[in-house]
């Protein structure tokens, strides 16, 4: 039929109008023949414009009445739609939001009757009713159609608003346990010799479980089988299997009217490596011995819903105690922890923003938080028992164990998240849980949930408000109850008991649950503004510390750290509104020793941690530290204050490099940890090196200027050696110097020697003055001739005894010398005067690589302590630094005169290089590498965590867990770590014995 111009134009407006997005075809499908008796009704476009997406619910109506008998039929229906408002918004919204359930229409055309009655028993539909829906199916095709039909009925209560998404989900839940039920009875029909000699019960996991399914879900079970009767019960088990495999079969295999949904078994005992069927005895064993803490939090939401119901609830009644249990496993919080984060971890990177139920601030998140809550808490309190999340979410907040006002937030978000994910799945009934990118998908989702002006617009704000919340809550849920358990609440508000709040704190890990919440106490109580932040930021921050292997020290250094700088203005504030500032302060307070040490010396240097003005974490050049402790030292009266200032802002900058090494090796939540190791020693070596380097040269000013004024009568270098000249330093290493001079001109020798004595005396005595500022200690003991020689000489001296007297073990620490301080012509006078010892022309005799050899082996054997087993002995044992770098430092002295990448201080680049000049494999290189890598991160992370040097792994338990944390390992994984150093030692020492000891 064609249009008059003027009448199309007015149709065409009237669709848009309507919300048709494709009016040119709409017109089309109007003009059917199908249509022709109601084509002009008013009360067909406004239904149509009422949908979630008009064009596809009138291409729904189309292939719907083309799919009818005849045309009786179809008037029949036609009739019907126009005259019964019930009908035709049930049917449209259906036809509107769902081309699958569209499509199951049009292949089984009699089946919108369906849709026809609605008594108010229809309204709430529960599983005896499903049941009597799926009761003539006799095979599993037949079984198909009637759980389609069915779920017809879901879904246009659904898209209606007859029922909220709680109901919807409930229902989905029960449709699915009639299903179960329907499934096994055919199997069991197919079998009935197996049905008679066993009992077998499907228990219900997950959002089945928990009454919460979705439109398109695996549905979780697991199956409990005994003998019936006097069977055996091997012979039993056996049919047992046979029937739930083919229940799963008929639920789950496509046929010509596709397939119900996937069943999923895998939360059985032992997951897919166990039987599918077990007795009770058995599951009850395996719970008792061997189940991890996620299977405990799976079991929450166990239900029998199939077979022998009886032998079901005997399951969850046996098994019900252990799950209240399972707060009081080791690690039970940073175990739900981990496995959320490997969750999210395990997404792909495309996937993670549009993810609705695995991503951050997605329906996992309140679930999680929920299930923690409910662990903890369960045992003492049976209101808490429900495997619904919002049924739970409601009894958590009513018995303060949540706010009532996060938990109004988190349930909205929930919801509407769950309302979305519906939306997405009943289009095409498939299992996805990705946004769609898709504008037109966009618009009918947002439509689908009442969103009308600006669809896509709306619904992505709306999306992105609600996770935004559920992200800033889910953590705060858990934490925000403690800190009302201890402050002072508005009348009527539920708090948590005084032994709630404890089994909390010791769920987090704590230690000595009493003190932290008495810190809590001091720090939250009040009406004070500075309290009222501190509420604000506690419950985020306790995450962070249990994140930690000591929530204990965080706390109380949080604590402390807020009494020095309570008062002033600026502290709160940063860790409220800087981004950063607040978990890395929780992750530098909560990792061990040193960095609280560092800061409770100078609270000030808090501002660091920020992203403002403070310079971040970001270590600074030697050129920037030298100008500002020079200008210090020229502002200060004498040598004292000056080297007082010096020792300060290295205080200051130790704290910057732990801080930005800490939070580079735990990572947060913007920023995933460093994943290369090399670059974070890198940091801290450089950082440290260039830090005591400026240190020094503003010692040697500051003794100078004291006692000659500008010019000292000889000329004054420093060199630095060892890890300092190797711009390898760790937290508590020494410097290991040479001091060198030359009398200017006019000055003798002895006048000049004893001016640079009382130089070097001078700053040794003031660089150890006991002080709030960390020592730097001097060791000049790999000068010519160790202690035994004079502490400084002059360059003359230097080349006279170098040239007649060198032994191999002092060209071989010369190797590691260079300039850190002093005279800038002086030091490089030096280095051209030792190059040709260190990096000799034609490598070493055979002679001297045996002394090297002996010394090593000498090194080792004498100079290991007591009691410490060697393979854990990140400096001298077997596969440590003293390993790598030896062998690294005997292939420069055999072949730096020939290979000029060789001529280098720094142990990584020397083995590059070493490879690069094909002295060793590449994957001999970059097992020695992985291996010096490791063994320094070792031994900072001792001295981070212990607060003083060490090069063995502690004992002290939680010591040892921090030093786990830090080189990514999670709680319960320190056996792990030591099984991996010795791993990658021992592998470092087959190679150093083949080069070292062989033909390198």
């Amino acid at each position: 039929m064609t249009s008059a111009p003027g009448r199309r134009s007015s149709i065409f407006t009237r669709l848009l109008r309507h919300g048709f997005t494709d009016p040119s075809a709409a017109e089309r499908l109007l003009d059917s023949p199908e249509l022709a008796t109601v084509r002009n009704d008013p009360v067909l476009l406004d239904a149509l414009g009422g949908t979630a997406d008009p064009d596809l619910a009138l291409h729904g109506l189309v292939r719907l009445l083309e799919a009818q008998d005849g045309a009786t039929d179809r008037q029949e229906l036609l009739d019907t739609v126009i005259a019964a408002k019930p009908l035709r918004d049930r049917l449209f919204g259906v036809l509107g939001a769902s081309a699958a359930l569209a499509e199951h229409l049009a292949r089984h055309p009699r089946d919108w009757q369906a849709l026809v009655t609605y008594e108010p028993r229809d309204l709430h539909p529960g599983v005896e009713e499903f049941e009597r829906g799926l009761a003539d199916a006799a095979d599993p095709v037949a079984l198909r159609v009637s759980y389609r039909r069915c779920l017809l009925s879901i879904a246009a209560r659904d898209v209606c608003g007859t029922v909220d998404v709680a109901q919807t989900a409930a229902e989905l839940a029960d449709l699915a346990t009639a299903t179960l039920r329907a499934a096994l009875a055919l199997a069991a029909a197919d079998a009935p010799e197996d049905a008679a000699m066993c009992r077998l019960a499907v228990v219900a996991m997950g959002k089945c479980g928990g009454h919460e399914l979705n439109y398109v879900s695996d549905v979780d079970v697991i199956f409990v089988g005994e003998a019936a009767g006097d069977a055996e019960e091997d012979k039993a088990l056996r049919a047992a299997t046979r029937l739930a495999s083919h229940m799963m079969r008929i639920c789950s295999e496509t046929t010509v009217e596709g397939s119900i949904w996937p069943v999923d078994a895998n939360l059985r005992p032992e997951g897919r490596n166990g039987p599918l069927v077990r007795t009770l005895a058995s599951h009850l064993a395996y719970y008792q011995r061997w189940a991890k803490t996620w299977e405990f939090q799976a079991l929450l939401k166990a239900r029998p819903v199939a077979g022998d119901l009886a032998l079901g609830q005997e399951y969850t009644a046996a098994l019900r105690p252990l799950v209240w249990q399972a707060a009081e496993r080791e690690n039970f919080v940073a175990d739900v922890q981990e496995m959320r984060r490997r969750v999210v971890a395990n997404i792909p990177a495309a996937e993670v923003d549009r993810q609705l139920k695995l991503g951050p601030g997605g329906l996992r998140d309140v679930e999680f938080a929920v299930q923690l809550l409910q662990l903890v808490h369960g045992r003492a309190d049976a209101s808490l028992r429900s495997g619904t999340t919002l049924d739970a979410l409601k009894a958590l907040a009513a018995g303060g164990y949540v706010g009532r006002a996060d938990a109004a937030q988190l349930d909205e978000a929930y919801r509407f998240l769950r309302s979305l994910e519906h939306r997405i799945q009943l289009h095409r009934l498939r299992r996805t849980h990705l946004v769609p990118e898709d504008e037109a998908d966009l618009r009918r989702l947002g439509r689908s949930l009442g969103l009308r002006t600006d669809p896509v617009a709306e619904l992505t704000r709306e999306w992105r408000r609600h996770t935004t919340v559920v992200r800033r809550l889910h953590e705060k849920l858990f934490y925000r109850p403690l800190l009302d358990a201890v402050a002072a609440l508005a009348p009527g508000e539920a708090r948590l008991s005084a032994e709630a709040a404890r089994e909390r704190m010791v769920a987090l890990g704590y230690a000595d649950p009493a003190a932290a919440l008495r810190h809590l106490e001091a720090l939250a109580s009040g009406v004070t503004r500075k309290a009222a932040i501190q509420r604000t930021l506690l419950p985020v921050l306790l995450g962070w510390f249990a994140d930690s292997a000591d929530p204990d020290a965080g706390l109380l250094n949080f604590r402390k750290v807020s009494d020095a700088l309570g008062k002033t203005p600026w502290y709160l504030r940063l860790l409220r509104d800087e981004g950063a500032a607040a978990e890395n302060l929780a992750r530098v307070l909560s990792a061990g020793r040193l960095a609280p040490d560092l800061l409770m010396r100078a609270p000030e240097a808090v501002a660091l941690l920020g992203d403002g003005d403070g310079g971040g974490l970001t270590p600074r050049s030697r050129a920037s530290l030298e100008q500002e402790i020079l200008a210090a030292v020229r502002r200060a009266d004498n040598a004292v204050q000056g080297v007082t200032a010096a020792r300060g802002v290295r205080r200051r900058e130790l704290f910057r490099t732990a801080a930005a090494d800490i939070v580079g090796s735990y990572g947060t939540e913007s920023q995933p940890a460093e994943a290369d190791q090399g670059a974070l020693v890198d940091l801290v070596g450089g950082a440290v090196s260039d830090l005591t380097a400026a240190t020094l040269a503003g010692t040697l000013s500051a003794v100078v200027r004291e006692g000659w004024g500008d010019t000292l009568p000889t000329r004054f270098a420093i060199i630095g050696m060892g890890r300092f000249g190797g711009h390898e330093l760790g937290y508590g290493s020494d410097a290991d110097v040479l001091f060198v001079h030359e009398p200017r001109e006019g000055v003798g020798e002895r006048e000049a020697s004893e001016a640079a004595n009382k130089v070097v005396a001078e700053m040794r005595r003031l660089l150890q003055v006991p002080s709030a500022d960390p020592p730097l200690l001097i060791d000049a003991d790999l000068r010519p001739e160790g202690k035994s020689g004079p502490l400084v000489r002059t360059l003359a001296s230097y080349e006279a005894y170098y040239r007649r007297w060198a032994l191999v073990w002092e060209r071989h620490a010369l190797l590691r010398a260079e300039p850190v301080a002093g005279d800038e012509d002086l030091g490089r006078r030096f280095m051209e005067l030792i190059d040709p010892l260190r990096y000799p022309a034609g490598g070493l005799d055979e002679d001297a690589v045996r002394e090297i050899r002996r010394l090593k082996a000498r090194m080792e054997a004498e100079r290991l302590p007591r009691g410490a087993d060697p393979k854990l002995h990140a400096k001298l044992g077997p596969g440590g630094l003293s390993d790598v770098e030896w062998t690294v430092q005997l292939a420069q002295l055999r072949h730096a005169g020939e290979v000029p990448g060789l001529r280098t201080t720094r142990t990584r680049a020397a083995l590059a290089a070493a490879r690069e000049a094909g002295l060793m494999s590449e994957e001999d290189a970059a097992h020695l590498d992985e291996a010096w890598v490791l063994a320094t991160r070792v031994r900072n992370a001792v001295m981070l965590v212990r607060g003083r040097a060490g090069d063995t792994f502690p004992t002290v338990p939680r010591e040892l867990a921090a030093v786990g944390r830090y080189l990514g390992y999670g709680p319960g994984h320190a056996g792990d770590m030591l099984d991996a150093y010795r791993r990658t030692a021992r592998r470092a020492r087959g190679i150093v014995e083949e080069l070292f000891y062989g033909g390198l």
